[in-house]
């Protein structure tokens, strides 16, 4: 994989371009997609972001988001699309096979995959030219600082601005992650300055659910909620049952994970959801507890030291006890208080 800045000099040069990202996409695969979306079209390319499922009714208020493709719904127009372009953005993902029915068609593409991403472990030899900053807080983080290591942060308008913000604060916990660091604040400052209305931001994202989704919330927390103290750890277990009770759609299990890091003491907190043909996982943890680690070791999953996720295609009570047999096997790491 080449780095990114050898495409710096093509940016001028029109070109037929695709962006995607990973399955289910969040804030930040859909903020950081939009965002270079509205910088790239600037020049005259042809761009056209392609998403490989639906995504939460929470982001359906961005700008463009009514010209993004659902892969599942029109793959016969994407696919041509693929195959006929010259450039592919791949964001928020560094394996191609977290684009589910997608990876065949991106793994065939003529043309340069390109990616921008701040996972762990990269499949290098799947990208030809990209840049890959575990470290960074977010891939909208990393789409503007392409913008402005291009030298083309002038181009940055109101557009751009609202899709990078709700990418940087859905994946920094509103500011509160320690990947959150001075380069963060300083893209705020100049997100700003380029009309950025912060609020707008964060009400549309925050405080458009459904009753059902709050009454969903307040049913995990009362009901499924269990806790080991001896392992500073909670977990969520989410039956099919109550997805199907409170007509959960794509987006409304998003942040549940995170309730129970506010329990004194709690370093590690898990969600696990019976999708139906699967199990998903969500970890997050507070400290030194690795949680990409732990996703890798036992659920065929991934992601970043202290947010990462997984999967098991065992039954929803075989899969909740398979974790509670590793979290057991974890416990000189958990037991220990440590922040």
């Amino acid at each position: 994989m080449q780095p990114i800045q050898a495409i710096y000099t093509e940016l001028q040069s029109p070109k037929k371009i695709i962006i995607t990202m990973h399955q289910k996409p969040d804030g930040d695969a859909m903020g950081s997609s939009l965002g270079l979306y509205h910088f790239l079209i600037q020049f005259g390319h042809e761009v056209q972001v392609i998403s490989p499922t639906n995504w939460p009714k929470f982001l359906s208020w961005m700008p463009g988001i009514e010209t993004v493709i659902d892969y599942e719904k029109n793959n016969a127009a994407a696919d041509e699309k693929v195959m006929a372009a010259d450039w592919l953005f791949c964001l928020d993902f560094n394996v191609l096979s977290r684009t589910k029915n997608m990876e065949q068609v991106l793994a065939a593409a003529l043309g340069n995959r390109i990616l921008i991403d701040h996972h762990e472990l990269p499949q290098l030899e799947s990208f030809a030219y990209g840049i890959s900053i575990p470290e960074k807080s977010s891939t909208a983080e990393m789409i503007f600082d392409f913008i402005k290591d291009s030298s083309y942060v002038n181009l940055v308008n109101e557009a751009i601005a609202e899709c990078l913000y709700t990418g940087l604060v859905t994946d920094t916990g509103s500011f509160r992650f320690p990947a959150t660091t001075a380069s963060v604040h300083a893209m705020v400052v100049t997100l700003k300055e380029k009309g950025l209305q912060h609020t707008k931001v964060h009400e549309a994202v925050s405080d458009n659910g459904s009753e059902n989704r709050l009454r969903f919330i307040g049913n995990a927390l009362l009901n499924r909620l269990e806790v080991f103290y001896e392992y500073n750890t909670a977990l969520i277990a989410i039956p099919a049952s109550d997805i199907q009770k409170f007509n959960i759609t794509t987006g409304d299990t998003e942040g549940l994970v995170n309730y129970p890091l506010s329990i004194e003491g709690i370093k590690f907190a898990v969600i696990v959801i019976d999708r139906g043909e699967l199990r998903k996982f969500s970890f997050r943890s507070k400290g030194d507890f690795d949680v990409n680690e732990f996703a890798r070791e036992n659920f065929n999953g991934g992601g970043h030291k202290n947010a990462a996720g997984g999967q098991s295609v065992e039954t929803f009570e075989k899969s909740v006890l398979d974790f509670k047999q590793a979290m057991f096997s974890k416990k000189s790491q958990l037991s220990t208080y440590n922040f």
